[in-house]
């Protein structure tokens, strides 16, 4: 499915991050990175195995510290806001991970039940069955919700592991590697359903991802960690469009090879 036209506001960010610096032990892995996501942007960070990507947002979600720098998430200072400021704030941030971090002794339900029932402690059986159903549909798997995480495809538990994110309405999704370890098809879905749920929820999004067919179909901006430092930013053809030998061998290996 080729990507539609998002609704981006330019004048609204979302995420702003400058001067950012992470190292662990004697190993500076980002080096004073600046970015800007925008509301209803998709952003692509592309990078080789160790640059930094994932380390990016944990400091987003403040899963860590930076050692230098300031995030600022939905108008926060996520470094300098109290423990439970900060819970409130991952409430408005989905995070997807690369494993889809589903509880195995669950049925597809109970995982999406789960986080309902956790953070919205006034919430009736009918508003729960609702809300499941509603997000299940989302993602084109009504049909598992009584299945065991088990008995998914890698590609379903993908998609079961975004709809228990989206089941809290987020205005901000974290993809951790969407598509690792999925076939070609199954990754073409998951880069569809990427970009529909940024449409149809209205999501500010990263993606981190090494998988350039990922990031030109789902990205609407791309910026590429080189060095510990945001090296290249711009569409996928103004970041490609370069002799650099630090960024030709990754398109060439992905559309070449």
């Amino acid at each position: 499915m080729e990507k539609a036209k998002a609704h981006i506001d330019h004048k609204k960010k979302v995420i702003s991050i400058h001067g950012l610096e992470k190292s662990f032990e004697d190993y500076a892995v980002l080096r004073g990175i600046d970015l800007d996501l925008y509301q209803g942007e998709n952003l692509v960070v592309l990078g080789r195995s160790g640059t930094g990507k994932s380390v990016l947002i944990k400091l987003i979600s403040g899963l860590l510290k930076p050692d230098r720098g300031t995030i600022e998430v939905l108008g926060q200072n996520v470094a300098n806001i109290s423990e439970k400021e900060l819970q409130e704030l991952r409430i408005r941030i989905g995070f997807s991970f690369q494993s889809s971090a589903l509880y195995d002794s669950m049925t597809v339900r109970k995982n999406l039940e789960f986080p309902l029932v956790r953070n919205r402690k006034n919430i009736t059986r009918e508003e729960i069955d609702t809300e499941v159903e509603k997000v299940l549909d989302a993602v084109g798997l009504s049909q598992t919700i009584n299945q065991m995480p088990a008995e998914l495809s890698g590609g379903q538990r993908k998609r079961i592991g975004i709809a228990r994110t989206l089941i809290l309405n987020p205005e901000i999704m974290l993809y951790d590697e969407p598509t690792a370890g999925l076939d070609p098809i199954t990754c073409i879905e998951i880069n569809d359903l990427i970009n529909e749920v940024q449409q149809k929820y209205d999501t500010s999004s990263i993606i981190i991802t090494h998988d350039l067919t990922c990031a030109k179909s789902t990205g609407d901006r791309i910026a590429m960690l080189l060095d510990g430092k945001f090296q290249r930013v711009g569409t996928f053809d103004e970041v490609f469009n370069t002799d650099d030998d630090r960024v030709k061998p990754f398109f060439d290996y992905n559309f070449i090879q």
